[in-house]
C-alpha cells in the first residue's frame, strides 16, 4: 500500500515537473496556461459532482450554483477585505478566500440538502435546479456587492498553474480517501439500495447530507479558483447549461469513477479547442462524438473502474504469462 502511494505521488510530481518544464521552454504559452487552468477547475467540479451523483446516486442539476456561491464569496472577500487589512497577499490570500468560498457553498449545500435529500427520485433534481435559479436572482438583487448583471470586476488575479494543480491533487486525494472509508462505503450502499441500507442501520439522511455538503464545498473551491483566474464574474456563466455540461462530463467519464471524471473533464474541456479549426462543424462533431460515446459506452469511459498502477502491472503480467504458455504449447 505504501509503495502504491509512493508511485502515485511520484506520477503526480512528474506530471507537474513536465508541464512546468514545457512552460519554461516556451512550448506552452499563455493560451495553453488558460486551458490548463480551466481543465483543473473542471476536474474539481467533475469529481465533486461525481461524489453526489455517482457515488451517492443523487441527481443534481444545480452544481454550477454552488460554484457561483463559492466564486462570489471568495471574490468579495479578496476584493473588499484586502490583504493589507489581514496581512495576507498572493497564494495565502487565495487559500483563505478558497476556504471561505468552500464553506459558503457548503452552508448553501446544507440549507438545500436538509429538505431536498429527505425526498427521493426526480424531486432532488427539481429542487437543485430551482436553487440555481434562486442563486442567479440573488446575485442580481445584491448588485451593490456582486455587481449584478454588469458583473463583479476588480478581483485580484491570484490563480496560477502551481496552486491550481496542487488544489486539484488535494481535492482528488480527500474525495478518494472519503470514498474508501466507512462513510464512503455507506454512501455506495445508499446508491445501490437505499431501503436495504436504511434497514441495515445506515442513516441515509445523514450520509446524503454529508455527501451533498462535501460536494458543494469543493464546487465552491472551484468557483473561487475560477473567480481569481478571470478576475471578473458574470452570473450568466453559472447557468443551467453549465450544470448540464458538468453532468455530461461525469456521465461520460463514468458514474462512480473519479478517474473517469478526470479523463472526461480533460477531454471535454480541450475538445472544443481542438475542433476550433472546423469552426462551422465544431458543435456538430462534438455532439456526434457525445452521442456515439453514449451508444457504444453507456457506462462511460471508465465505468466504475479506477486507475491503479499495480492493476496495470497485474494485467500486463497475466497477458505475458498467457502468451508464454501459448508459446510453450
Amino acid at each position: 500500500m505504501k509503495k502504491a502511494y509512493a508511485i502515485n505521488a511520484g506520477l503526480v510530481l512528474t506530471l507537474f515537473a513536465v508541464i512546468t518544464l514545457l512552460f519554461h521552454l516556451g512550448i506552452l504559452n499563455r493560451f495553453h496556461n488558460g486551458l490548463i487552468l480551466l481543465v483543473c477547475i473542471n476536474i474539481i467540479l467533475a469529481v465533486s459532482l461525481n461524489l453526489s451523483a455517482g457515488f451517492l446516486g443523487q441527481l443534481v442539476l444545480g452544481h454550477a450554483a454552488f460554484m457561483a456561491v463559492g466564486a462570489y464569496a471568495a471574490a468579495i472577500f479578496s476584493k473588499y477585505i484586502t490583504g493589507s487589512e489581514i496581512g495576507l497577499s498572493g497564494t495565502p490570500l487565495l487559500i483563505v478566500a478558497l476556504i471561505l468560498g468552500g464553506l459558503a457553498a457548503a452552508v448553501a449545500g446544507i440549507i438545500i440538502g436538509v429538505p431536498a435529500l429527505r425526498l427521493r427520485g426526480d424531486y432532488i433534481a427539481i429542487i437543485t435546479l430551482g436553487f440555481g435559479l434562486i442563486v442567479q436572482s440573488l446575485i442580481n438583487y445584491f448588485r451593490t456587492y456582486t455587481g449584478g448583471a454588469q458583473g463583479l470586476l476588480g478581483i485580484p488575479r491570484l490563480t496560477n498553474f502551481n496552486n491550481a494543480y496542487f488544489i486539484v491533487v488535494i481535492t482528488v486525494l480527500v474525495l478518494v480517501c472519503l470514498i474508501r472509508s466507512r462513510h464512503g462505503r455507506a454512501m455506495i450502499a445508499i446508491r445501490e439500495d437505499e431501503i436495504a441500507a436504511e434497514a441495515s442501520g445506515i442513516s441515509t439522511v445523514y450520509y446524503k447530507i454529508l455527501g451533498f455538503t462535501v460536494s458543494a464545498f469543493f464546487a465552491g473551491v472551484a468557483g473561487g479558483l475560477y473567480a481569481h483566474y478571470l478576475a471578473m464574474l458574470d452570473s450568466r456563466a453559472f447557468g443551467f447549461s453549465y450544470s448540464i455540461e458538468l453532468l455530461v462530463i461525469v456521465v461520460l467519464g463514468g458514474l462512480g469513477s473519479f478517474t473517469g471524471a478526470i479523463v472526461a473533464a480533460v477531454v471535454l474541456t480541450l475538445l472544443p479547442e481542438i475542433l476550433r479549426e472546423f469552426q462551422q462543424y465544431r458543435m456538430l462533431v462534438y455532439a456526434i462524438m457525445l452521442i456515439a460515446m453514449m451508444i457504444f459506452r453507456p457506462k462511460g469511459l471508465m465505468g466504475t473502474y479506477e486507475f491503479s498502477v499495480f492493476g496495470i502491472f497485474d494485467k500486463c503480467k497475466k497477458v505475458f504469462v498467457k502468451f508464454k504458455r501459448k508459446g510453450a504449447q
